[in-house]
């Protein structure tokens, strides 16, 4: 058995770290698709507003799932030594980034972004899980340009070696650091693709309220 039956248990185990924001001025922030089901969890626990922060992993050319960089709104990061082991090319890269920056866009278009002011507040950053981390630091370098009082990346799971720079991430709650990770997936009994609907329906419920029992 996994540590977690699927996006929804792991992010009630994470709310549970997280509880010290409960009722707070905090805004939970999903990075789609999976994590907004995670962070949904949260917030419907916390009893927190809800929104997205859109990013996209640059996967290395025939490795897809194996991230050398990532890019959101106002960032791109690009790792040099993920690059050089996957063989790839200044022009490599600008090509996988063109393909993303695209599908950033049409998620903007479906999903939206920005719709909660985070100016002063605590914005907690919540995915299903970190791998190389490329995108949850990309997701927190975009929300910090948004003014925050605090950034806090919240994740189920992450290697146990896993750190995020100082300068992005004000505090990193993760309830299970394991020494042996090599997916996030391997840490879940249901980890399906999440839909684009299923994200719509997640946003929706929580700007409606009826989120809050199903969530918890």
């Amino acid at each position: 058995m996994a540590l977690f039956a699927d996006r929804r248990a792991a992010g009630r185990v994470l709310a549970h770290d997280l509880e010290r924001w409960r009722g707070s001025d905090a805004v939970v922030l999903g990075i789609p698709r999976g994590g907004v089901v995670t962070a949904a969890a949260v917030a419907a626990h916390l009893g927190l507003p809800l929104d997205v922060i859109l990013v996209r992993k640059l996967g290395a050319t025939g490795h897809e799932e194996f991230a050398v960089g990532a890019i959101a709104d106002g960032v791109r990061l690009v790792e040099p030594s993920a690059v050089r082991w996957a063989g790839m090319s200044p022009s490599d890269v600008d090509d996988v980034e063109a393909a993303e920056r695209d599908e950033l866009a049409r998620r903007s278009a479906r999903f939206g972004s920005g719709r909660v002011d985070l100016a002063g507040r605590t914005a907690i950053v919540v995915d299903d899980g970190v791998a190389t981390g490329s995108s949850a630091i990309a997701a927190c370098r975009a929300v910090r340009a948004r003014s925050p009082r605090r950034v806090v990346l919240a994740v189920p799971v992450s290697p146990e070696r896993f750190t995020p720079p100082a300068d992005v991430v004000d505090e990193f709650v993760c309830p299970h650091r394991e020494p042996d990770f090599w997916a996030v997936g391997q840490y879940y009994d249901d980890f399906a693709q999440t839909t684009d609907a299923e994200v719509v329906q997640l946003l929706g419920d929580r700007a409606t309220g009826s989120g809050t029992a199903s969530g918890s």
